[in-house]
């Protein structure tokens, strides 16, 4: 997932890739994308979701699939002429703050099709470009897998934001994150760095949990947030019905935890 923020340097955009390693973990990761989003936007931000993951669980969890237009994220990064702008792909929320670019399965031919493109990797970043400084932050929701589709979001952004579940097998995967965010570094995105790692599906009754707490900490002092998102039966709820928790819930643990981490990302500045 990827964020995409404001700073005061020219009124240039600063995006902010939110990623979480394997499959297993999809729903935190869009969940964090789709909430991040609602909240910054609550809060008197203008905010982009792109939603860069085939299985569009992003554009479907914020209920926008059902009113996407002609274009998607696939027919922007696909097309030859550039005759398709990202403002004509963005679709409206019940949040005027909030606009998403939807995609659709379609999106997985992506990887494919762009294999014999020059300059392959930097097409997600050509076609943001003329939205960038009309946005305080860009959120980026990536596939689970690190392919292109993934390697496009992190030379677009400037930052990443890594939510790690509380359970051992996510720390299995961070390494290889860590090792491809790195050699994005080198190659392509010299200026991308952590911008912080977010805690989700904790649960306080095991001492796993507890451990994997600790760990991510110990290794990210810095970059890790305060806030911790528990494990929360409304937060898994919410996408089914197209809303946010902040829009399905607020008051629920799982909305005061991402509106704290809401507070925390705009807190950093």
């Amino acid at each position: 997932m990827e964020t995409c923020k404001s700073g005061s340097e020219g009124g240039s955009v600063k995006p902010v890739l939110v990623k979480e390693q394997g499959a297993r973990f999809l729903p935190y990761k869009t969940t964090t994308a789709i909430n991040l989003a609602t909240y910054l936007a609550a809060a008197g931000r203008k905010v982009l979701l792109v939603d860069m993951d085939p299985q569009a669980n992003a554009s479907s969890g914020i209920g926008v699939l059902r009113n996407k237009r002609e274009h998607t994220v696939y027919d922007l990064l696909i097309q030859e002429a550039d005759d398709i702008s990202i403002f004509d792909v963005i679709v409206p929320t019940q949040r005027g703050e909030l606009v998403v670019a939807p995609c659709t399965v379609d999106l997985a031919a992506a990887e494919i099709e762009l294999v014999g493109v020059m300059a392959r990797e930097y097409r997600l970043r050509q076609v943001l470009d003329p939205i960038r400084e009309r946005c305080d932050y860009v959120i980026i929701d990536c596939p689970p897998s690190l392919g292109l589709l993934t390697i496009n979001a992190l030379v677009a952004a400037d930052g990443i934001l890594i939510p790690i579940q509380c359970e051992y097998l996510a720390l299995e995967g961070l390494s290889q994150l860590l090792n491809t965010v790195n050699i994005v570094k080198s190659k392509l995105n010299p200026s991308l760095y952590i911008v912080g790692v977010v805690l989700t599906m904790y649960d306080s009754r095991t001492r796993l949990a507890g451990d994997i707490v600790r760990e991510v900490r110990h290794h990210f002092p810095q970059e890790t947030f305060q806030t911790i998102i528990n494990r929360n039966v409304r937060l898994s709820e919410a996408p089914s019905f197209g809303q946010s928790i902040l829009d399905y819930d607020s008051t629920s643990p799982g909305g005061l935890a991402y509106r704290a981490l809401a507070e925390e990302v705009i807190a950093r500045g």
